[in-house]
């Protein structure tokens, strides 16, 4: 049986993402992902104007008038939300954590996705593979995947993204949007990002907290690292710590950045105490303008 207080939390955020996807993201996804070609339709008589490299010679061979084949655009795609549930994603300084924002960004891109009939499938992380489903169309589907995101708990600490980016690549035989959400506490990846890119249209969309970038100034503390597990002082009274992590933090960023850039994959940066609307509507718009 599914506790309560979960059921509250799927229908809570249903009506919150349903409604941000009908008044903004419908018509946006659409656009941003396009569907793989073209496919027969049906024939129609030839108007003037039309392309003759369109005529059906079968048919108006038939009927003595000339007739043109028209074609549609296939639109029913496959989502895969890949989505790192490590420890890391506990975190939050605000008042959701890192894991609370890629469940709603979960929510908003399965309910867009149904809405334009494509299916929907789910991979959950760790440091190992920790949840599967397949992907399928239908509301209930999706609220089959929100209560996996909101119930499945991690039984590994770490963030293998490689192994779970390799695992998709070997789960889907057709070409597929592949949303990778993660807060890239890892490393050694690139070379699956890659051929992930290659084979799928690749997203990328990575969660920050603003309390990870730089240390405020509270003295002598603890911290723990949460998927190592690893805890040390630090004394963030020092302006010369605060400088030093503030530095490595914006480095390890820039280096995703680049690397996202270099293999020309799209990449969406939220923030915990930030509202994730504007990043997305930009990233969609980005999107729609190059097709």
């Amino acid at each position: 049986m599914i506790p309560k207080e979960i059921l509250k939390k799927i229908r809570k955020l249903e009506i919150q993402t349903k409604g941000i996807v009908n008044t903004l993201f419908g018509g946006e996804y659409q656009s941003a992902f396009k569907g793989r070609g073209m496919e027969f339709s049906e024939v129609r008589a030839y108007t003037y104007g039309d392309d003759i490299r369109q005529i059906d010679w079968n048919v108006t061979a038939r009927t003595g008038d000339p007739f043109i084949k028209v074609f549609e655009e296939e639109r029913e795609q496959t989502l895969m939300l890949c989505i790192d549930i490590s420890q890391s994603g506990t975190f939050g300084s605000q008042s959701q954590s890192k894991m609370d924002l890629a469940i709603e960004l979960a929510a908003v891109l399965a309910f867009s996705a149904i809405k334009n009939s494509d299916k929907v499938g789910l991979v959950l992380f760790s440091d190992h593979i920790e949840k599967v489903v397949p992907p399928k169309k239908g509301r209930t589907h999706v609220l089959r995947l929100i209560r996996e995101l909101y119930t499945t708990k991690p039984t590994g600490t770490g963030t293998d993204i490689a192994d779970a980016l390799s695992y998709i690549n070997r789960l889907l035989d057709r070409r597929a949007i592949v949303v990778l959400t993660s807060d890239f506490q890892d490393k050694d990846f690139e070379k699956q990002l890659r051929i992930t890119n290659q084979k799928h249209d690749l997203v990328s969309i990575i969660i920050n907290d603003q309390l990870e970038d730089e240390l405020p100034d509270i003295g002598l503390v603890k911290i723990r690292d949460a998927e190592t597990g690893v805890e040390k002082m630090i004394d963030t009274s020092s302006r010369k710590v605060r400088e030093a992590y503030k530095i490595r933090r914006m480095e390890q960023k820039a280096y995703i950045h680049d690397k996202m850039l270099k293999m020309k994959i799209d990449a969406v940066e939220v923030q915990t105490n930030e509202s994730y609307v504007q990043p997305l509507m930009n990233f969609f718009k980005r999107r729609g303008s190059r097709y």
